[in-house]
């Protein structure tokens, strides 16, 4: 049964107060290895804590199992998922209203790719899905976005697929109709916003939309 809850999943990337600041009071909480302790050193219970837990130590490990309702914990070798993607799939399977990842970028480019990658299994499950950090929001367009400027300067527009066809872009300094980006292109890097809102649309395709500040 679909749930009408957001799920934010906190990994063990880079985390800051900036993260806190998303959480509503309806939110359900996913502390993902080291980031269902940074949600505990901040307030905030986990309604759920996923990992094998290899990145605490032993107390805090037993702190985040003595104070979080549900564990969920598997082997740090004898596992076929990261722990974000282990989390995502749960999550995932509680078919929410929205999944926002934070901590999901880091110092680990393999890690921070492959949760990229997400984005596109919640747009097969019909879920909307983000990835923020302290300066970035990433989401996935297939058809089409209204773009809320927000506190962003910038706006790129990068393929996860080959190819990416007929990009029109409305209320941008500079604007698309019915463009082709192939991946490995910076066509679509650095834009902005003229107003408050602009417009997405594509034909086919998947595409990065990534808003940045400096």
């Amino acid at each position: 049964m679909p749930s009408h809850h957001r799920y934010l999943l906190f990994s063990g990337g880079n985390l800051g107060p900036w993260a806190l600041a998303e959480i509503r009071p309806d939110d359900r909480l996913v502390g993902v290895d080291r980031g269902a302790l940074f949600l505990l050193r901040h307030g905030f219970v986990p309604h759920q804590a996923i990992g094998d837990f290899d990145s605490v130590s032993a107390a805090e490990r037993a702190q985040i199992e003595q104070q979080v309702a549900n564990v969920t914990a598997c082997d740090p070798v004898l596992k076929d998922l990261s722990d974000t993607e282990m989390a995502f799939r749960w999550a995932l399977s509680r078919q929410p209203a929205e999944i926002v990842l934070f901590g999901a970028v880091g110092s680990r480019l393999d890690h921070t790719l492959a949760n990229l990658h997400l984005l596109a299994e919640a747009h097969k499950a019909q879920i909307p899905c983000r990835i923020i950090d302290e300066k970035n929001e990433v989401r996935l367009v297939t058809d089409t976005l209204h773009l809320q400027r927000k506190h962003y300067r910038y706006v790129s527009l990068l393929p996860l697929s080959g190819q990416v066809t007929g990009i029109t872009l409305k209320g941008f300094r500079y604007p698309l109709n019915r463009a082709t980006l192939t991946r490995g292109q910076s066509l679509g890097i650095s834009n902005e916003l003229l107003a408050e809102r602009g417009l997405i649309s594509i034909e086919s395709g998947q595409l990065l939309v990534i808003q940045s500040m400096d």
